[in-house]
């Protein structure tokens, strides 16, 4: 039961840990935050944000992040900053354009390709089958049966 509860503990705190203990100026100034670090992906990480990671890089975005909110800037020109520095791979959510139609289309693309593969791979197996394999539904003379 006690590492049960150590386990619980550890854990919970990682999550704590993730988002910096920092003191905001207001409420409405933390909620921005948590909101952009939500929405930005860390650089380093697999498909975690900014917020749920403990990466170093992702604590240093996240200071970065909480003195551009401070500077003043707007939430796009602070999502326009980390692009330009990191690529849209920052964004959640890039923009559609010609550059990032892979990162749109590709999980489809593999998907029909996956389909088309097996399609085909199934076609091929079954044209190779021979004919004495296939079942045969219809029932025989008696007279041919063997008992």
């Amino acid at each position: 039961m006690k590492k049960i509860i150590f386990l619980a503990l550890f854990f919970f705190s990682q999550a704590l840990l993730a988002i910096d203990p920092t003191d905001y100026r207001n409420a409405e100034e933390e909620q921005r935050f948590r909101s952009l670090a939500a929405e930005l992906r860390c650089v380093m990480c697999q498909n975690q944000s900014l917020a749920d990671s403990n990466a170093m890089i992702a604590k240093d975005l996240r200071l970065e992040l909480l003195s551009l909110i401070r500077e003043g800037k707007s939430d796009e020109e602070i999502k326009q900053f980390m692009v330009t520095r990191y690529t849209d791979f920052v964004l959640y959510k890039p923009p559609m354009r010609p550059g990032t139609w892979l990162l749109w289309f590709g999980p489809l693309l593999v998907l029909l390709f996956g389909a088309l593969s097996v399609f085909v791979i199934v076609k091929k197996r079954s044209a190779a089958m021979p004919a004495s394999s296939i079942p045969n539904n219809h029932p025989q003379d008696d007279s041919e049966q063997e008992w």
